[in-house]
């Protein structure tokens, strides 16, 4: 009979933004798989310990650390202190990102295109550069990149967020590139319109209004928006040895929007 693959190695999962909406639907499902979790939080931390206790009935660890992604110390210490509670990390999925504003390109500030870079860039970077030599030493590991649906279609308005991502994808490819002889995999989820998160927000705030959302469910093939558990399943696929096989990818989770 052939040996069934164990859905996760030994260790935890590492979720960047784990307490955010769709960070803390990842951090679920890889915990229903039966693997340790470890989440961030940047600055609510009751959100934090409320979702590593629902995490926690599931029967497995979980660890909240706090981290701003634009502070490389604070990146470092949530590296060391996952590692340091769970022993092993067999993944890390980063799903943090800054509170992306919406407007054209002609009307970024400095300030706003100094904060996305800071956070969304340079903190990606800084966690890939901090996992390596963890994923080296312990016989390989999956990173997982949170990118977004513009990278296939160019949504107006929507810069701040897909211009830093489409420098992520590069570093993606490059882990995938490098890294596969020490058994590391780097795979991203574009995620389209999830009702969560900034979705939520903006459609608080008037700017996704009726007319905005039937005009964007005019162009899904799929006539409804994505919920959390979608992305999260498609992350935990790219975290878990399901994907053993599978590295550099970029997988659209968008209801058709980029086709």
């Amino acid at each position: 009979m052939k040996k069934q693959i164990q859905e996760f190695g030994p260790g935890a999962s590492l979720v960047f933004g784990g307490s955010g909406g769709i960070g803390m639907a990842i951090a679920v499902r890889i915990a229903q798989g039966g693997s340790d979790v470890a989440i961030t939080y940047k600055s609510q931390k009751e959100k934090a310990q409320a979702a590593a206790e629902q995490i926690a009935q599931l029967g497995v660890k979980c660890t909240i650390h706090q981290v701003d992604i634009a502070k490389r110390e604070q990146i470092d210490a949530a590296l060391k202190g996952a590692i340091a509670a769970h022993g092993r990390l067999h993944s890390v999925v980063v799903a943090a990102g800054s509170d992306i504003k919406q407007p054209f390109l002609a009307d970024v500030t400095d300030e706003q295109w100094d904060e996305v870079i800071n956070g969304d860039l340079n903190g990606f970077f800084r966690i890939v550069k901090g996992i390596i030599p963890h994923f080296r030493a312990n016989d390989g590991g999956s990173l997982v990149h949170i990118s977004s649906a513009g990278l296939g279609r160019t949504p107006p308005k929507d810069v701040l967020s897909v211009a830093p991502k489409a420098a992520n994808e590069a570093l993606v490819k490059y882990v995938a590139k490098e890294e596969g002889v020490h058994g590391i995999r780097a795979n991203s989820v574009a995620v389209g319109v999830i009702e969560t998160g900034i979705f939520k927000r903006l459609e608080a705030e008037g700017v996704f209004d009726d007319n905005w959302k039937q005009a964007v469910l005019g162009m899904l093939p799929i006539k409804h928006f994505g919920q959390p558990e979608d992305i999260a399943e498609a992350a935990a696929f790219f975290a878990s040895n399901r994907s053993r096989y599978v590295t550099g990818q970029l997988l659209f989770v968008d209801g058709g929007y980029a086709v």
